[in-house]
């Protein structure tokens, strides 16, 4: 026998490795279901597929290849057959762990691909190290559906990090509200009252719109909708639509808007449109015991007193009179500084019944 060969022999047999000690290895063949490591012991190092990785999936002869060096972590020494047992994943997750730790100290923003959509929340693998997105924490707003993440790229912060009780904990939803934050300032700041803006219409009630002006949320009320009458804003708007809008105030983070421009004032033609003596048409819009309101152009309504519909004793409006009618009648009064007009049918009829009675 040689004295290297003796020599190496002795080096082997003299040599330890103990559970949980980090060892440094060849790849010297690899297999569907394991990777087998020279490690300089007198046993070879195996390292099972799922010692290797937590993805089911993944092909072990594609990912790793013989003369690769790898580093892993002893799991027994002697497997019963004399062969020393090794993971690969657990010492990465330990290493992903510190990455972790120190990133839950610093705040630091991390990105990682979702591997896993639970009913309660995200799982992301950061250098395989594993953390969880609670529901809650996925995003600023609730959202019941989470599969549109599968496989993304998302950002994210450590808010708990407690790897003794397997609690890592991701938020994604303290940075967008941060970008928020951000956004919103920058529009504050950019805006003004009397600016007219393009938004998207973000949602719709009973009582007004919601638009995104782009950092932050605007309220478009009905009454704010047009110089003409609403009755109802979901037959008007659709969420994403694009709308111009005008600022009309501005209280705190709270924006008032709306789409009356001063420009379009349908008042601002109305006294030589609706002079005293011109005769116009206009559609009964809603009717009271003492008379009937007559809307002569959007945001233009005119008063018909039940005294002024017709000559003929009339009791009340809806006797004679119904919504939506179209009518003709003379202007008897204008009143452009408090916005009132007032009607009269009975004024055309009155010239022919005097012919009749001459």
């Amino acid at each position: 026998m040689s004295e290297l060969s003796f020599e190496q022999m002795l080096e082997d047999s003299v040599k330890t490795i103990r559970n949980g000690e980090i060892v440094q290895g060849t790849v010297i063949d690899v297999k569907d279901d394991e990777i087998i490591l020279n490690i300089g012991y007198k046993a070879d190092g195996i390292i099972t597929k799922s010692e290797y990785s937590n993805d089911a999936s993944l092909v072990l002869t594609d990912a790793v290849h013989v003369g690769d060096s790898m580093e892993a972590k002893v799991l027994k020494v002697n497997d019963g057959e004399g062969q020393v047992i090794l993971t690969y994943k657990r010492l990465a997750a330990e290493k992903g762990n510190k990455r972790l730790e120190a990133a839950f100290e610093s705040q630091e923003v991390l990105k990682a691909p979702v591997t896993q959509v639970l009913d309660g929340g995200l799982c992301v693998n950061v250098e395989e190290a594993r953390v969880f997105i609670p529901a809650s924490l996925v995003s600023d707003t609730y959202e019941k559906d989470l599969s549109k993440y599968a496989d993304k790229e998302i950002e994210f912060v450590i808010t708990e990090f407690n790897p003794r009780r397997r609690r890592i904990i991701g938020n994604r939803k303290q940075l967008l509200l941060a970008e928020k934050a951000e956004k919103q300032k920058e529009l504050m700041e950019r805006i003004h009252v009397g600016d007219t803006v393009t938004g998207t219409v973000k949602n719709v009630t009973d009582f007004g719109a919601f638009i995104d002006l782009g950092g932050a949320d605007g309220l478009l009320h009905i009454s704010e909708m047009s110089w003409g009458r609403v009755e109802n804003p979901k037959k008007v708007f659709n969420v994403g639509d694009e709308v111009k809008v005008l600022i009309k105030e501005i209280n705190g983070d709270k924006i008032a808007l709306s789409m009356k421009f001063p420009e379009e004032n349908p008042w601002l033609s109305a006294a030589e449109d609706f002079a005293v003596g011109n005769v116009v048409t206009g559609k009964v819009a809603r009717m009271t015991d003492f008379g009937a309101f007559v809307e002569l152009a959007p945001g233009i309504d005119a008063l018909l007193h039940v005294s002024q519909i017709s000559r003929e004793h009339v009791a009340k409006p809806s006797d004679v009179l119904s919504i939506g009618q179209e009518i003709q009648a003379k202007v008897v009064d204008f009143n452009g500084e408090d916005k009132k007009i007032s009607l009269s049918m009975k004024a055309l009829e009155a010239p022919a019944e005097e012919a009749t009675e001459e």
